[in-house]
């Protein structure tokens, strides 16, 4: 073999390199199609005047670039409400799921007759069918036919049926409760708090028992035992879930859209970019508030990131 052949090989370590690159290369590729080039469009229409009745005489060259879509929608009160209704929408229920799904776990640590059909039935909601949760609960809420409306009518005496998806505000004294926005929490809690009983119930598998044998034999009673040695265990898990829940609850749109189509004070920012996009034909603003929602989650990314790192320093 001459010295010119034995040069152009390639070293092991060169070529498991390349077999690597190829087999990721799909992956990449993917990415790049389903990921990098609609965000980099998205970018584009949202500093572009662009609706969809222009998207045939469209090029590079005749888009009028400028900030009016963000302009727009920042001086726009609908953004500002869309907004607000978004971050409680998104604290709710990122509470809620997380708050919800511990308190489960914890509750079905220890074992008991029927532990497995418990645990089988509260996962029910989270593998359901967005479709057919949604459909299930329209169902029960409905103010004619509805089994809650029936029940309190019929039992608790109210007078008439209340819309739980329409009304905006209900009054109980002098309180003022968001009726709508507080059914669609409650929903989102239902459906997806047993994602979190079941990472937090896999934590819980792997405490040591002795912790807490050890604990109690130093005479430490349960809730001494629950808050010093268990839910410490916890800790990493259950701010992964917080990053994670909040972030897919702030850009949530199938559960509201399907279950009151924004009405009733709960146009979160997903379903502003539907109507902007669908109702209005206007893709640069839809664009616009797109960027605007990716903006936010950036900010908490950070800032989660941020206060992780100096609780893990301390």
């Amino acid at each position: 073999m001459t010295r010119a052949a034995r040069g152009s090989r390639l070293s092991r370590g060169q070529r498991a390199n390349l077999h690597g690159y190829l087999l990721s290369a799909p992956s990449y590729l993917a990415v790049t199609l389903v990921i990098l080039i609609p965000f980099c469009a998205v970018v584009i229409f949202a500093f572009a005047d662009f609706r969809l009745i222009d998207i045939q005489q469209m090029t590079l060259g005749t888009i009028d670039w400028s900030l009016a879509n963000f302009a727009k929608a920042l001086s726009s009160g609908t953004f500002w409400g869309a907004l607000g209704t978004t971050v409680a929408y998104a604290v709710f229920t990122t509470i809620g799921v997380i708050g919800g799904g511990v308190v489960v776990a914890l509750a079905m640590r220890r074992p008991f007759p029927g532990q497995t059909v418990v645990r089988a039935l509260f996962l029910v909601p989270y593998v359901l069918p967005v479709i057919a949760g949604t459909t299930i609960w329209r169902t029960m809420l409905n103010p004619q036919y509805g089994f809650l409306n029936a029940f309190g009518t019929q039992v608790l005496g109210w007078e008439t049926p209340i819309a739980f998806l329409t009304t905006k505000t209900f009054q109980v004294g002098s309180v003022g409760i968001p009726m709508a926005l507080t059914v669609v929490i409650l929903f989102e809690i239902w459906k997806s708090a047993p994602f979190t009983f079941l990472f937090v119930t896999a934590r819980l598998q792997n405490v040591p028992a002795e912790l807490e044998d050890a604990a109690a034999i130093d005479g430490a009673n349960a809730r001494q035992r629950l808050t010093h040695i268990v839910l410490p265990q916890l800790r990493t898990v259950v701010m992964v879930l917080l990053l994670l829940r909040f972030i897919w609850s702030f850009q949530n749109f199938n559960d509201i859209y399907l279950l009151t189509q924004g009405a009733g004070g709960t146009e979160v920012m997903a379903v502003k970019v539907f109507k902007e996009l669908t109702v209005r034909a206007d893709v640069g603003s839809a664009a616009a508030y797109g960027l605007c929602m990716t903006v936010i989650l950036l900010v908490f990314g950070i800032g989660w990131a941020l206060v992780n790192r100096r609780k893990e320093a301390m």
